[in-house]
């Protein structure tokens, strides 16, 4: 089929080529040899009057036309996708579809094995890809490489995206139960600013929210001597230290079940977290996603019912991040 003497089929491989920067890798994802992946660009570099993709080293680059084109094409394939190809309905009974998650490791500990656990009663087909948090993700939402992004109020994706609240998070004061704070029923301001501190700094982003808020509101409050790629981590470095973490309340409960900490209310008041999911908007109608959205409010309600009980004692006052 053709528009504007533009075959359509091409404009799937248009985008395998612009995306992967690779005939060969294209060609895999296209499941076309490569002689036919680059009979496709050479039909496409026609009809654009451009070269597209260029030798440049031993890598492959894109144009500034190919540049213009990459996310306008991925924009068509994704309405296409979302508005022409979605299935009426969703049965998770009978679907055979693959999910495609962005989320950290404090969110994939404390939140994603509830939601397993209330997929697994209802499908044993659908599938999940849950994906790191390694950079702002806007274009993995624009490009459809994710289907939801589960990160905080903070690195939401600017409109038109529309997003929920899943459920907030306060934050509290974790030390080795056998160090110098192991007994502490608070800690001071003093002992906070003067202590060690283990930090989570996300691999590629920019300084989290909380640590940039800490830095404005309370400077030289922290005196940070160890920092991790993981969330999940950071609870285990400081066992058989006097070192002090800042953890979000839900994993530390989860983390004090295995490990011998304390948890403490932080001698500032501190701002809550709020968790959100996102997803693209042209995906609002998605019967899939429409379940999938329903059944994580469900999954945080049940991992609520799980830490609750606990979970007030020892989070501090809460303050409005500004």
């Amino acid at each position: 089929m053709r528009f504007n003497k533009l075959d359509l089929n091409l404009l799937v491989a248009l985008d395998a080529l612009l995306t992967e920067r690779s005939i060969s890798r294209a060609g895999e994802r296209l499941h076309l040899s490569q002689s036919a992946t680059s009979n496709a660009l050479a039909r496409l570099r026609a009809y654009f009057n451009d070269d597209l993709l260029v030798q440049v080293g031993r890598k492959m680059e894109l144009t500034p036309r190919a540049e213009t084109l990459k996310d306008a094409v991925r924009d068509v394939l994704v309405r296409v996708d979302s508005a022409i190809l979605a299935q009426p309905r969703f049965d998770p009974a009978q679907a055979e579809r693959r999910f495609r998650l962005i989320v950290s490791d404090y969110s994939s500990i404390v939140l994603m094995p509830h939601l397993l656990t209330l997929v697994s009663q209802q499908s044993r087909t659908v599938r999940f890809d849950l994906l790191p948090l390694l950079q702002p993700p806007h274009r993995e939402l624009e490009s459809g490489e994710a289907d939801l992004l589960i990160l905080p109020l903070e690195y939401r994706t600017p409109e038109p995206h529309p997003f929920d609240i899943l459920f907030e998070e306060q934050f509290v004061c974790a030390v080795w139960s056998g160090g110098r704070f192991g007994h502490a029923d608070k800690l001071t301001a003093d002992q906070y600013a003067t202590a060690g501190h283990v930090v989570m700094q996300p691999s590629g982003m920019d300084e989290p929210t909380l640590a940039r808020w800490l830095k404005r509101r309370y400077p030289g409050v922290r005196r940070i001597e160890v920092t991790s790629y993981s969330f999940a981590a950071v609870p285990y470095l400081i066992v058989g230290t006097d070192r002090i973490a800042m953890l979000h309340a839900r994993l530390a409960r989860l983390a004090q079940k295995s490990l011998p900490l304390r948890l403490l209310p932080a001698p500032v008041p501190m701002p809550a977290m709020k968790q959100t999911m996102q997803w693209h908007t042209y995906r609002t109608q998605d019967p899939g996603l429409v379940w999938l959205r329903g059944l994580l409010h469900q999954a945080v309600a049940r991992m609520d019912a799980e830490l609750e009980p606990a979970y007030a004692d020892g989070v501090a006052e809460t303050v409005r991040m500004e």
